[in-house]
């Protein structure tokens, strides 16, 4: 099809030749439809006739229609009704989608948005949007539903000669049982308070039946009526609340952030960045604004608010305390189980459920009359998705609550330099002339009172391995503190953001120089133990997850393998043989599974079941236990060195997080606080300084003048297509064509002079799941340039994100 250079390109539904008998019946009008699947050449959505019965389908619903020469039907959503068109021999959308599925208005909008931010087929939007359960209705049953019969269908049953009346004639009713006359009674009570209908089982318990046997035969006497309706039964994720008495009384701190962006509620869009130390209390500042929104509004209509958190490890803490404050929570992240999540993602469509708290895909919940949306630990990483559409949820939400005209609020102790400039920086000439910030920032400088900062110090490895024989993840000083703080009753985490046992597997002898790489990576494997007692262990590579056994002798030369390195399952053996009297758990992706395997591990500590807790980032996130008193850094550098421009920014949040664990039990003022050791080969890089200090303002600062320096984000802004295929040569040639007509692109948008292009050019991890990687880097001052360039390519069926091109608009990892 040719390319329209005046515009986006228009497709229909046309099939090879008109429908039997002519043309679809279109006495309905007609429809666009965004296929759920990666169709990315048809922007706008597929044409078809809609039929006279389904006249009414309104924008945002679910259809099937027929699509190709077969006609399969294809899930899609109406993303618009044309009243007329000039095409013919359309096909027709079949039907509805059979669980009523449909999105309102604002989320088409936010779909239609990041269709084209993201590079992404709208239709797959739409489908992201969705949980894959809700589609395929996991967990729904067909419930039934009984109410009094009609009088005249109740009294023609009974006796067709008997004089009318307007219910079972009290003779009737003493032909009855005592429980069928107690569900008469009730259904009578419950129809003159205008609720008619009652679940069967439901009736038969409030009567005092064992069974529903007795309500059945009030049915097949003709005394009651019948509806069934779909319903999702599951078990509750919620877990139990929180303590429901009086809320803590707040700071001035957090009076002053809820005063502030308080007085923003209902007044139309405002984005906040609420900048707090870690035990700051935003959480309850969070809870304070969602209770001061809901006490101003009616009854009959609360809004509702959209709470989202980094990891599934946080969400049952987080809910937990909602759940004590406010009824009607729901909760959405991807360790429920399908029946769950459809129940839940009901619950909030059906408006019984107004406040939802969940992680990423939590940004796409159909609130009723929503209000607030806030971000907890907006810097996180995992915040972005990695496959299509590649959108980032903070971004995300905010935008949607500029198209809704609602507050957003963004909270981190480590905030993304984005957020943070978003929020100080000014732009203009001149301080007069110069426009406010994007961002409102509001500071929690300070512990919630009886909590004070940690003490923290910071241990050179390099000195430590000078002084000190063989290899030790646990420096003397660290382990002494480790002991004294179990001695002393206390807890302890251990960070170290790196699973396995260890990621060096080579030849001891340089000569020889082999190294035991993955066959489908160009990357290390890295050493597991088994979790039981078997001897050996497997090589995992971390970026496909191919397994093979460890050698035991180096394949060319025949010496034996050196396995050295270090991980999370080295530092639970070192703890054995120096700490035998601590009892210890872990947490990483090898161990933790499912949201049940966080929970349970996170109960089990909190209980005091065991002293150290042993983790890779994810302990680092949130994690609010009184009774940790001790967290050790075990190596600050993993992270350092990446070939990323963030890794010191990354370096120093994961540092502060985690060290911010420390010292939350609350007392007097002069009460201990809690000790933070941090070990690192580079004591004196100025991310693992700052970050032990505290020093957030000091790394902000520092890092902002580097970053802008360079031209790099949030200065400019950034976009990344990486090219990928099986062939080495035809993936070159690939990228070398795509920069040519993103070079042209660029020319005809007439963004040349300031759009840079920059590639192609390997990737820093070349090939991973055998597939070779090149990558090409668009950076600018503004978003718009290099989206008018990426509309182009895509607008000319140049550029296409599917399995072998990756659009990544604002990366967060260039890896």
């Amino acid at each position: 099809m040719a390319a329209n250079a005046d515009g986006p390109l228009l497709f229909d539904a046309r099939g090879a030749a008109e429908p039997e008998g002519g043309a679809a019946d279109a006495s309905g009008g007609y429809a666009l439809v965004a296929l759920e699947q990666g169709i990315d050449f048809a922007p706008d959505g597929l044409t078809y006739a809609v039929p006279g019965e389904l006249a009414d389908l309104a924008e945002g619903e679910r259809v099937l229609v027929p699509l190709g020469k077969g006609d399969n039907l294809r899930p899609g959503h109406v993303v618009g009704r044309p009243g007329t068109t000039d095409r013919s021999g359309l096909k027709a959308v079949a039907r509805r989608d059979p669980h009523g599925i449909a999105l309102p208005s604002d989320l088409v909008a936010l779909g239609r948005w990041m269709s084209a931010y993201y590079c992404a087929p709208l239709g797959m939007v739409f489908a992201t949007m969705l949980p894959a359960a809700v589609k395929q209705g996991a967990g729904q049953r067909q419930r039934v539903l009984v109410a009094l019969a009609r009088a005249e269908e109740a009294e023609a049953a009974e006796d067709p000669d008997a004089p009318k009346g307007t219910g079972p004639a009290p003779e009737r009713k003493r032909r009855l049982s005592k429980i069928q006359r107690r569900a008469l009674d009730l259904l009578e009570e419950r129809a003159a308070a205008g609720e008619p209908w009652i679940e069967l089982h439901a009736l038969a318990d409030e009567a005092g039946a064992r069974t529903p046997q007795p309500v059945r035969g009030l049915l097949r006497r003709g005394l009651l009526r019948q509806k069934r309706e779909p319903v999702v039964r599951a078990a509750d994720p919620l877990g139990e609340p929180d303590a429901t008495g009086p809320p803590p009384e707040a700071t001035e701190a957090q009076q002053r952030a809820v005063a502030s962006i308080g007085a923003a509620l209902g007044a139309g869009y405002s984005a906040h960045l609420l900048h707090g130390v870690t035990g700051s209390g935003k959480t309850e500042v969070y809870l304070r604004l969602i209770g001061q929104m809901r006490a101003s509004a009616s009854a009959d209509d609360p809004p509702g608010a959209i709470v989202l958190v980094p990891e599934i490890s946080l969400t049952p803490q987080t809910v937990g305390r909602f759940v004590g404050r406010f009824g009607d929570v729901a909760v959405l992240h991807s360790g429920l189980t399908s029946a769950q999540r459809h129940e839940q993602w009901r619950r909030i469509r059906d408006g019984t459920a107004r406040i939802v708290v969940g992680a990423r895909s939590a940004v796409f919940a159909p609130v009723r009359n929503l209000g607030l949306i806030v971000v907890d630990e907006e810097h996180e990483g995992s915040y972005k998705q990695e496959q299509l559409p590649r959108y980032h949820a903070r971004d995300v939400a905010v935008k949607r609550a500029h198209l809704l005209g609602i507050p957003a609020v963004l909270g981190s102790a480590t905030p993304s330099l984005e957020s943070y400039h978003n929020a100080t920086a000014r732009s203009g000439e001149a301080e007069a002339e110069a426009t406010p910030p994007r961002y409102r920032l509001h500071r929690l400088p300070e512990r919630v009172a009886g909590m004070r900062m940690p003490e923290v110090e910071i241990v050179d490895l390099v000195e430590e391995r000078r002084r000190r024989k063989g290899l030790h993840l646990i420096s003397e000083r660290l382990e002494r503190v480790l002991a004294e703080t179990i001695a002393g009753g206390g807890q302890a985490l251990l960070l170290l953001n790196r699973r396995g046992y260890a990621n060096y597997l080579a030849c001891p002898d340089h000569r020889c120089g082999w190294q035991m790489l993955c066959d489908h990576c160009d990357a290390m494997m890295v050493y597991h133990k088994h979790e039981t007692d078997a001897p050996s262990g497997y090589a995992r590579c971390h970026h496909c997850t191919a397994e093979k056994a460890l050698p035991k002798q180096c394949p060319a030369c025949g010496k034996k393998v050196t396995v050295f390195g270090l991980g999370t399952q080295r530092v639970e053996e070192e703890l054995s043989r120096k700490l035998p009297q601590a009892r210890r758990g872990r947490m990483d992706a090898d161990v933790m599974r499912t949201a049940r395997d966080y929970r349970d591990l996170l109960d089990r500590f909190r209980e005091k079941k065991f002293e150290i807790l042993v983790g890779t980032q994810m302990i680092a996130k949130g994690l609010d236990i009184p009774n940790v008193r001790a967290v050790g850094v075990v190596s600050a550098d993993t992270g350092l060195h990446m070939p990323d421009f963030r890794a010191e920014e990354r370096t120093f949040q994961l540092v502060a997080q985690v060290a911010g664990r420390a010292g939350r039990l609350i007392g007097s003022s002069g009460g201990p606080a809690g000790r933070v050791i941090v070990q690192s080969l580079q004591p004196h890089n100025p991310a693992i300084e700052l970050a032990s200090g505290h020093d957030y303002e000091g790394f902000a600062e520092r890092e902002l003048g580097v970053r802008r320096d360079a031209g790099l984000p949030p200065y400019a802004r950034m976009s990344r297509i990486v090219v990928r295929d099986p062939d080495a040569e035809q993936c070159r040639a690939r990228g070398e064509t795509l920069r040519a007509e993103l070079d042209a692109a660029a020319e005809r948008a007439g963004v040349a002079d300031r759009v840079r292009i920059v590639g192609p050019a390997p990737c820093p991890i070349a090939r991973i799941a055998d597939h070779h990687r090149h990558q090409i880097e668009l950076t600018s001052p503004t978003a718009g340039l290099i989206q008018r360039v990426l509309a182009d390519a895509r607008n000319r069926g140049l550029l296409r994100s599917d399995a072998r091109t990756a659009v990544d608009v604002d990366p967060v990892s260039l890896l």
